[in-house]
């Protein structure tokens, strides 16, 4: 087939997968936009998500992609280094238009997946899996901001996360306009369209993100400051 066995067929699947999943953290940041202004609107939320099927299945299918992101990741690096030879022992010069990012994908990927699996930890795994599970912890299933502010009241896991942002920056930077080079919507023109916007579109993702990150650590989201005025014994 393809697109498993030809080279420009894995580069393609790297590209759609990758797509796909900025995509779904577009809709993640969105969903956790609501977690900085409101309490409620968050949970009511993830009360609507919850372990319904289509959240079941569109959970089903984003480890689908990521799966598949990760396999075709570690083929392509081993077949660039199988083509390199002996050659990439040699030290040589970075040249000027190859990006640090595109010279450390695989070891931000690395970064980015352990990240992933702390994150599933913490959320997913307290959350639909629980609930799949008819496992009980300290807060509920539906309880998406209970698990936020305990999460991120810790110095550790913020800067945890923090540092997991920073290496998907990094990563989606250049797979963005990368994917869409693979994809053949390129060009000298628009090369450069497709790096700019990347380079903007991840950076204010991924600044919400750490924003999101730092305002429920520091306690200056206005729903921690709903809470604690709702709940003024409660020692955050």
């Amino acid at each position: 087939m393809w697109l498993i066995n030809s080279p420009i067929g894995r580069k393609v699947v790297m590209s759609v997968t990758g797509l796909s999943l900025i995509l779904f953290l577009t809709f993640h940041c969105c969903m956790n936009v609501a977690a900085f202004f409101s309490r409620d609107a968050y949970n009511m939320v993830c009360e609507f998500l919850g372990s319904h099927w289509y959240a079941v299945a569109g959970t089903a299918a984003l480890a689908f992609l990521a799966v598949c992101h990760i396999v075709y990741a570690f083929i392509l690096t081993a077949q660039n280094r199988r083509a390199r030879g002996p050659q990439r022992y040699e030290v040589t010069n970075r040249r000027p238009e190859v990006s640090w990012a595109s010279q450390n994908m695989l070891v931000l990927g690395l970064i980015i997946f352990i990240g992933l699996l702390l994150h599933l930890y913490n959320f997913w795994g307290h959350m639909m899996f629980a609930d799949l599970a008819g496992i009980e912890f300290t807060h509920g299933p539906a309880d998406g901001f209970a698990w936020i502010k305990d999460t991120f009241k810790s110095p550790a896991y913020s800067i945890l996360y923090l540092i997991w942002i920073c290496a998907l920056w990094f990563h989606l930077t250049h797979g963005f306009w990368s994917a869409m080079h693979t994809l053949g919507m390129s060009g000298k023109i628009w090369l450069k369209r497709w790096q700019c916007f990347g380079m903007v579109y991840v950076t204010i993702l991924m600044g919400i993100f750490a924003i999101l990150i730092l305002s429920f650590w520091l306690g200056f989201a206005p729903s921690m400051r709903q809470f604690i005025n709702s709940n003024p014994s409660i020692i955050i």
